[in-house]
């Protein structure tokens, strides 16, 4: 047999580990994995995790995939252009498999997950090997040895209590590392797919949640980005319940040089518990993105997002309250089925009383298989693009101003990368603020103290402080 590795992966058995690597290296002494992760955080954290998989049983990765003996696709289902790209790209990968018969194709992830996806796939790319949907992640293992044993299709869109407790990721990033707390989400957006590809919400137990970021802060990473479709709801499953802010406050007290973020916060279970622990954390840093979606009322019962615009105000207030600097993001979807002038208005005006440091704003598109898919739209695409540069040029306009502030402070700063600017680095500070600043590329991956000297609308621009 071939190669061996010492990487260990608990939800393989000893003898499904052999077996799979005695048909692996059955031709070749060495084995290439392609693995590609479409879309959100969690799927890229997905994505790492099938990475801890195939190197635990001999595959080497690579970025070529015409030189990969396995070919993977962990594909994203939030909308239905991001599933035409996946399908257009494994249409172009048809190639391979005709030049190598026994190159191994697999599609998983949301796609994976839909209930139409392996039909669709079995006619139209019946080239492709493998299917598991994003529950079903621990069973690749064994997918994969039934592939080998002769299995034509194999196919998995089940839930499993494991989740994927016991795989080991292979991390991509040197010294920022994603922690998923919890799967699923109970919410149903009318506009969001995610209930129906991620299954209901199911939450890790706190102690192997500890015990990863733990093993990560030891290791030497430096932000820990916990993951969640609402993490805000961690815990209501457990046997013992716990909240998500108990949880923070456990990570927080782990000894060590870190800072801890966290995505994505549903605005209905923003209570003041988890307010209060962000603010006074000595770790966790002073940020918070509450995707608010529109802000019209009429609008956001239309979406099911069960609040109000009076109601969402109310945890800007408590935030800015306790610390006028707080930093805020969120989510806006402009062109909602039948948004008005005036319900479009009312974001403008939620905009302009927050003051958000930075948005992440989409046109709304149709989603098939969701209810906001069947409502009448009588507003047109031209008033949908207006709509969203008259809320970019706000936002931009509030940007320039709001960064202001920092002018003259000194910030600490996680420098994570070379700017696109010769000699200057990218980082964030502890409120997830984008900071440039001249610095030598061996100060990458970490902290650094920067007195602020210029704001721009997306970042603002500093000096090292030197012997701080």
């Amino acid at each position: 047999m071939g190669k061996q590795t010492n990487s260990c992966v608990s939800i393989l058995s000893k003898e499904v580990q052999e077996a799979l690597q005695a048909y692996i290296f059955a031709q070749k002494d060495t084995v290439y994995a392609y693995v590609h992760s479409f879309g959100c955080q969690l799927n890229v954290s997905d994505g790492e995790r099938i990475r801890g998989i195939l190197t635990a049983i001999g595959y080497t990765m690579t970025e070529d995939v015409a030189k990969a003996d396995l070919v993977l696709l962990n594909t994203c289902a939030v909308r239905e252009s991001a599933e035409d790209h996946v399908y257009g790209v494994l249409g172009n990968l048809k190639q391979y498999k005709q030049a190598h018969p026994e190159r191994i194709f697999v599609l998983c992830g949301c796609m994976a997950s839909e209930k139409h996806t392996p039909a669709y796939v079995r006619k139209h790319y019946p080239f492709v090997d493998i299917l598991f949907g994003t529950a079903a992640l621990s069973q690749f293992p064994r997918l994969l040895l039934e592939h080998f044993q002769g299995q034509k299709f194999g196919c998995d869109a089940n839930e499993y209590d494991a989740m994927y407790e016991g795989i080991v990721p292979a991390r991509a990033h040197p010294f920022k590392a994603a922690v998923p707390v919890m799967f699923g989400c109970n919410n149903f957006c009318t506009y969001c797919i995610v209930p129906y590809v991620r299954g209901r919400e199911r939450s890790r137990k706190p102690e192997r949640i500890i015990e990863e970021v733990e093993a990560l802060v030891k290791a030497g990473y430096k932000e820990i980005m916990l993951l969640g479709q609402n993490v805000n709801s961690y815990g209501k499953d457990l046997e013992q319940p716990m909240t998500f802010a108990q949880l923070l406050r456990r990570i927080d007290a782990i000894e060590g040089d870190f800072v801890v973020r966290f995505l994505s916060s549903h605005p209905k279970d923003a209570t003041p518990e988890l307010l209060d622990v962000i603010l006074s954390g000595k770790k966790i840093g002073h940020h918070l993105h509450l995707p608010v979606q529109s802000g019209s009322d009429s609008v956001l019962a239309r979406m099911n997002r069960r609040y109000t615009v009076e109601s969402y105000q109310k945890i800007v207030s408590y935030l800015r309250t306790r610390n006028p600097d707080f930093s805020l993001t969120t989510d806006i979807i402009v062109g909602f089925p039948n948004e008005t002038e005036s319900e479009f208005q009312g974001t403008l005006d939620l905009v302009q009383q927050v003051q958000y440091d930075n948005m992440y704003t989409f046109i709304y598109s149709k989603r098939r298989g969701t209810k906001a898919a069947e409502m009448e739209d009588h507003t047109t695409d031209a008033e949908k693009r207006q709509r969203m540069e008259r809320l970019l040029t706000l936002q931009r306009e509030i940007a320039a101003r709001h960064n202001q502030r920092f002018v003259g402070r000194t910030l600490r700063v996680l420098f994570e990368s070379e700017s696109k600017r010769d000699g200057y680095l990218i980082g964030k500070d502890n409120a997830f603020i984008i900071v440039e600043c001249q610095a030598d590329p061996s100060l990458i991956g970490t902290f650094q103290n920067v007195r602020i000297t210029k704001a721009r609308n997306w970042a603002v621009e500093g000096e090292l402080v030197k012997g701080e």
